[in-house]
């Protein structure tokens, strides 16, 4: 994969500093975005040899520069990976405007600004990977997650649809559904609940960020060049 340009977003942390980490380490060159976590971006960037860049993965226009950036810098962009996601958990009826916009922007309408704004380079060098992770709550749903599972659940279509799109020239786009992953969001939960998410796993444990990267970075590769409009469920057998 050396030689390839990635923009990565949410990459400052999770399952997104893994994919960074994963792809650097394959000789891609890596670009990632993140929010908030500057400390934790800086620290990445040196560690991998990647470029963090502070965008706002709501923000149209500021998404729009930073592709434009770094089209400008590489004059190729081949991979992208829309991991960036928050979460505004409450249950349906006392869900607020703010809570839902928040996370169907940030989570699903982000996926689209990206993907428009790369997917004509792409197509000029007919050859582009697109991965979209979402999520277990995405198939099956979750309650107290309506906007989440909403969100994830809408990057499934819209993956199923760029792969139908794009197919003709070259570009895979495919979907990636973690179950539970030790991330910073999954500690917040409950020793309970996670002792009662546990037990629903037939595994018995939570996934690791890496297993996510690993399927990011054969779904970026060439063995998954015939691969495309799939939806690859990495859950510990959560949901079969």
């Amino acid at each position: 994969m050396g030689g390839k340009v990635a923009i990565i977003t949410g990459g400052s942390r999770g399952i997104g500093k893994a994919v960074v980490e994963k792809f650097a380490g394959a000789g891609i060159k890596v670009y990632f975005t993140y929010a908030n976590s500057e400390d934790s971006a800086a620290k990445l960037a040196e560690k991998c040899g990647a470029t963090a860049i502070r965008c706002p993965q709501n923000d149209s226009e500021k998404i729009a520069e930073t592709v434009d950036k770094i089209y400008a810098e590489n004059g190729t962009i081949d991979i992208l990976v829309n991991n960036a996601g928050i979460t505004r958990d409450n249950l349906l009826m006392r869900m607020s405007d703010e809570e839902w916009n928040a996370v169907i922007s940030t989570n699903l309408s982000s996926c689209f600004y990206l993907s428009r704004n790369l997917v004509r380079a792409m197509m000029g060098k007919r050859w582009g990977r697109i991965i979209n992770i979402s999520s277990v709550s995405g198939i099956a749903g979750n309650a107290g997650q309506a906007n989440y599972s909403a969100a994830k659940a809408g990057i499934i279509g819209f993956t199923k649809t760029l792969a139908r799109e794009l197919a003709a020239r070259n570009i895979t786009a495919n979907a990636v559904a973690p179950g539970f992953i030790e991330t910073d969001m999954t500690a917040k939960l409950p020793e309970n609940i996670m002792e009662a998410a546990k037990a629903a796993i037939p595994l018995k444990r939570f996934g690791k960020p890496d297993d996510i990267a690993r399927v990011c970075a054969f779904l970026a590769s060439e063995e998954a060049s015939y691969i495309t409009g799939q939806v690859i469920s990495v859950n510990g057998g959560l949901v079969i």
